[in-house]
């Protein structure tokens, strides 16, 4: 075991980016475990400590220090207008690996079209800064306050309208909703104290953290495919399966053979294989991937 001491303190986002953030961080090397009541996680990397806070505010705490680096949204910096450091992003949230949007929503049957037509009303939401300097930009003055969370349900009764987060715009839908602008586009980011960042061991650390953990995202939706194959049908099978660039091409003990090893998109394998398959190919075997590493 290592007698080193803790120098890099990490904010791990509490609530509903924890299991995905924590099962990234074990994809990338990096395994951490937790009680059900603490806050504080366990690191396997002696040179890390953290906690665990709401992803709301760790923009906050990276900028005044109490973090090195952290992961949150791109939306709760701007929220927060916090001045750190952003290492990359790293696109995962809950449900999926794809961007977020915080959309303005008012009730279908609403008389307001445009965000012009929110003048004078009572807007609810998380993102409230933001949701304000995005009115102002545009000349409109309205009521915009914090809400606690159930949000979509709070409008025509409490509210005119509501600025909500939404992946694939289905939960807006089924409360009968309707969006008449984007605010802000997010994704989780990587963030670092702009002094921690400046420590060179510290940003060596930081920079190894951040490559490992985009190298586990990028192996999300890759998947490894190895396989025999006659050496005379390679061109064939090459020029029907554009997916199989640049592969690692082996020779076999029989002159005629040729052992092939590729990465591919998971989604290909399918078309792939029965391909493969006519062409003669032998041996062929799909596995997974932890980390790839452009």
């Amino acid at each position: 075991m290592s007698n080193e001491t803790p120098y890099l303190m990490v904010g791990l986002p509490k609530g509903s980016l924890e299991e995905s953030t924590l099962a990234l961080f074990a994809k990338a090397g990096f395994p951490v475990a937790k009680s059900s009541r603490s806050y504080r996680p366990s690191f396997d990397d002696p040179a890390l400590d953290g906690r665990f806070v709401r992803a709301q505010e760790i923009a906050r705490y990276v900028e005044h220090g109490f973090f090195d680096l952290g992961l949150t949204g791109h939306d709760w910096v701007v929220e927060n207008n916090a001045d750190v450091h952003e290492v990359g992003d790293l696109v995962y949230s809950r449900a999926s690996n794809v961007q977020s949007r915080w959309v303005i929503c008012v009730p279908e049957a609403s008389p307001v079209k445009t965000v012009a037509d929110l003048q004078g009303k009572r807007i609810a939401t998380e993102l409230v800064e933001t949701t304000r300097r995005f009115l102002a930009k545009h000349g409109v003055s309205a009521d915009v306050e914090f809400s606690w969370g159930a949000t979509e349900v709070k409008v025509p009764d409490l509210a005119d309208a509501i600025v909500d987060l939404t992946e694939t715009g289905s939960s807006i839908k089924a409360n009968k909703l309707r969006i008449i602008d984007t605010i802000l586009t997010t994704n989780t980011k990587l963030i670092a104290n702009k002094k921690s960042w400046a420590d060179p061991r510290k940003r060596a650390k930081i920079e190894a953290i951040a490559m490992l953990l985009q190298a586990a995202l990028n192996a999300a939706t890759l998947v490894g495919l190895k396989f025999n194959l006659p050496k005379a049908a390679l061109d064939a099978v090459s020029r029907q399966l554009p997916a199989l660039r640049n592969p690692t091409i082996s020779p076999l003990s029989s002159p005629d053979w040729i052992a092939v090893e590729t990465i591919i998109d998971h989604k290909l394998v399918r078309e792939i294989i029965p391909v493969l398959k006519a062409a003669k190919a032998e041996g062929i075997v799909e596995y997974p991937l932890n980390k790839v590493v452009y």
